[in-house]
């Protein structure tokens, strides 16, 4: 299953559907599948029109982290094998897919993700290749994986990975979902890819500032979500430094000169100070009860997926397609998109 999140993409999703195969060496069927994030142009109709096999609709837009979780859902469903994720912006080759699915297909990997080699993309800014950079390097060590380039979307799952996979952020799945993987110890490959030049601005943020601000804060959330007790006993023992150098004036007026008057501030400092780092200490703790309850109810959540494949529950918001429907892409359709 090849699904598409699709938010008022119907300019640029005629051409990623007239490149997606039809055909991948290993599998015995390709589908497609679109999911529309509550768009309010014809990206439905224009799906429809190009001949893709399924449809999920969500009335309203709910992010791209929910419409990427409805895709992994219905493709469960529909009895996929193996879900690969691609953008509708035509940022990513669909002559890759092959490789992108190969690490699958051989039992090296649970989970593949593109690597678009973001330093040899010459359409990317220094800016843009710098933070890519810093931010993969981050999630590498949040997540203990090897991933070169952690914010692709170009991704393929096996059922089994795809089973486990829980997203709680509305804003994106790429970063959250590979600190999940590898703290469940999921096989993880990376495959070098070409990405595509794209003119069109993202979708997801309206400035590089703000797309580092809001994914340094899905990188703390999903790495406090998975080891509360090192973050918050890291910030303890933070506060309980700070409250030693407050006290430090008294400590050394009282050991060395003797004298255990004054420094009546530093000592009310410390003792807030102090008083944060047991706060945070008693957090971790709490944290780290609450990770193992969590850890239960993602257990739980996947029984309760496997037991809705094995009753045959239809997709939520489904809506079938028509292959048969499919046009040829026309020399408008081309002229358009590359304006």
């Amino acid at each position: 299953m090849i699904q598409i999140p699709c938010l008022n993409e119907e300019e640029s999703l005629p051409l990623v559907l007239a490149e997606l195969p039809r055909e991948v060496v290993g599998f015995d069927e390709v589908e497609w599948l679109v999911v529309d994030d509550g768009s309010t142009d014809r990206t439905v109709d224009v799906a429809r029109e190009h001949g893709v096999d399924h449809l999920v609709r969500l009335t309203t837009n709910k992010g791209l982290a929910t419409a990427f979780q409805a895709g992994l859902d219905a493709a469960l469903k529909l009895g996929a094998d193996v879900i690969v994720n691609t953008d509708a912006d035509n940022q990513y080759r669909s002559s890759d897919i092959p490789r992108l699915v190969e690490p699958i297909l051989a039992g090296r990997a649970d989970m593949a993700v593109g690597d678009r080699q973001v330093q040899n993309v010459e359409h990317f800014s220094f800016t843009k290749k710098l933070f890519q950079r810093l931010g993969s390097w981050v999630v590498r060590r949040a997540s203990g994986t090897k991933v070169p380039d952690t914010t692709s979307g170009f991704r393929a799952y096996n059922r089994e990975a795809a089973l486990q996979l829980i997203v709680v952020s509305r804003y994106t799945y790429t970063l959250e979902s590979l600190i999940q993987a590898g703290k469940m110890s999921v096989a993880i490959e990376d495959v070098s890819i070409s990405p595509n030049r794209t003119e069109r601005s993202s979708r997801l943020f309206d400035s590089t500032s703000a797309y580092v601000r809001r994914n340094a804060f899905a990188v703390f959330r999903a790495y406090t979500l998975y080891e509360p007790l090192r973050v918050f006993m890291i910030l303890a023992i933070v506060f309980g430094l700070l409250a030693v150098a407050a006290w430090s004036p008294f400590l050394f007026d009282w050991i060395v000169n003797g004298d255990r008057s004054g420094h009546i501030q530093s000592l009310i400092l410390g003792a807030v100070l102090l008083l944060a780092a047991l706060q945070m200490f008693a957090l971790g703790i709490i944290g780290d009860a609450l990770a193992g309850q969590r850890a239960i109810a993602q257990r739980v959540y996947e029984r309760v997926r496997r037991l809705e494949l094995e009753a045959g529950v239809a997709p939520s918001n489904y809506e079938p397609g028509d292959r048969e429907a499919a046009r040829p892409l026309t020399v408008e359709t081309i002229e358009t998109v590359a304006r």
